[in-house]
């Protein structure tokens, strides 16, 4: 009598098998497309629908980064400025050029300007410029030199390693609860 068991007795384990592949196979490719979605999130220069120029009003008029993006004093996110703000100046100053032009055409319209965010964190993350701004960190250290890009882009990770690795230098909280929600 031989002691080896018949191929199709156990049809079942070949089924689960299978669907267990099959199961992890989905699985490895939406953590692929999630990676994908997450790093398109943060890629480079985003086509922002005016240009903005911040070369000039950053570097050359030296405006502070709170006088367009005044939620940095309130909470997380320091927002776009609101088409009003660009307006005070720009009713009567460089009329004529064609990205204030775009302006004026968003007024026309009454329409608000849908800016592109550059700087997204993930939702679990819960961040707050206000802490960093009354610790006196400049913005240049997550932002980069915005006064010298022509089109202002990602510069830091701004990835958990990095930031505690600023966190660490500066001899600040680094307990998961400071960021993590």
């Amino acid at each position: 009598m031989s002691d080896t068991v018949p191929k199709n007795s156990r049809p079942w384990l070949k089924r689960l098998f299978s669907l267990a592949l099959l199961c992890y196979f989905i699985l490895f490719a939406l953590l692929i497309a999630a990676a994908g979605l997450w790093r398109g999130a943060f890629a480079g220069p985003r086509q922002q629908p005016v240009a903005f120029p911040h070369t000039v009003h950053a570097g050359k008029l030296g405006l502070a980064c709170d006088f367009c993006h005044d939620g940095v004093k309130q909470g997380s996110n320091a927002g776009a400025p609101a088409l009003s703000l660009c307006l005070s100046c720009h009713r009567s100053i460089a009329t004529e050029r064609p990205e204030i032009k775009k302006l004026l055409d968003y007024e026309r319209r009454k329409e608000a300007i849908r800016w592109e965010r550059l700087h997204n964190l993930p939702p679990f993350i819960h961040f707050t410029h206000q802490r960093h701004i009354q610790a006196d960190l400049p913005c240049t250290t997550c932002h980069g030199a915005v006064e010298q890009m022509s089109e202002v882009r990602r510069v830091r990770s701004l990835k958990m390693g990095w930031c505690v690795s600023c966190h660490r230098s500066r001899g600040v909280s680094r307990d998961c609860a400071t960021c993590h929600r």
